[in-house]
């Protein structure tokens, strides 16, 4: 069985988080190996100090988390977040413009951003709410994001009714070139859990369980 840490992002998005949590996360993803650390913007500037010559990337959300922001101010939001040197930026896509069928819009939106971040040679990352779509509205979704660039379609933002779901990221894996990763993220607490989304194929899981999914697999490591 592969390292899970190598998927894992540890992620503590709480709107109740304290300076104490953000410094727990920092402390778990370094003693642990986590691919990545999401944290909110406000603690990404700590966060990135704190991290020091750790090789986990920074990550934040933009939008977040329902998407409706106009693009001018998911802009301010990714250019603010470059400040703070953060690595890779989790994108809530505008729900309402993919009910109004403005796939156009979704692509000029998503282009400007990638843009933006890739020219610091960073990592965009779309959170498309799988629970509010069907399959024909990922599949446009999906058009519109990798015509625009982006690297990684993300499930969920967590506040929707439901997170993640392996059939959904099965169909994504499906619709999406190789070239564009596939994060799920939502409601995914276990070891077996993770496992099932990454032979659907996720390469990166999004979860604040990571710890104890690290334990889950050494504890089978040390019966073997």
């Amino acid at each position: 069985m592969n390292n899970i840490t190598q998927y894992l992002e540890h992620t503590n998005l709480n709107p109740l988080i304290l300076a104490d949590d953000v410094e727990q996360a920092v402390a778990e993803t370094i003693t642990h190996g986590f691919v990545g650390l999401c944290v909110p913007p406000y603690w990404a500037k700590k966060a990135k100090r704190d991290l020091g010559k750790s090789p986990a990337a920074l990550v934040t959300v933009i939008g977040f988390p329902f998407g409706y922001q106009r693009s001018e101010v998911k802009v301010q939001e990714v250019k603010s977040a470059i400040r703070d040197k953060v690595d890779e930026f989790d994108v809530v896509v505008n729900l309402s413009a993919i009910k109004n069928k403005a796939y156009h819009w979704i692509k000029i939106e998503m282009a400007q951003l990638a843009q933006i971040i890739h020219e610091q040679e960073g990592i965009l990352k779309v959170i498309i709410e799988t629970a509010y779509l069907d399959e024909k509205e990922m599949i446009q979704t999906c058009k519109a994001c990798v015509e625009a660039g982006v690297d990684f379609i993300k499930t969920s933002t967590g506040y929707a009714p439901k997170g993640a779901e392996v059939d959904k990221v099965r169909f994504l894996r499906s619709i999406l070139p190789p070239t564009v990763g596939i994060k799920a993220s939502g409601g995914i607490k276990t070891l077996a859990q993770a496992l099932a989304f990454i032979e659907a194929g996720a390469e990166r899981i999004g979860t604040s369980a990571g710890i104890s999914i690290v334990n889950e697999q050494k504890n089978i490591a040390s019966k073997q």
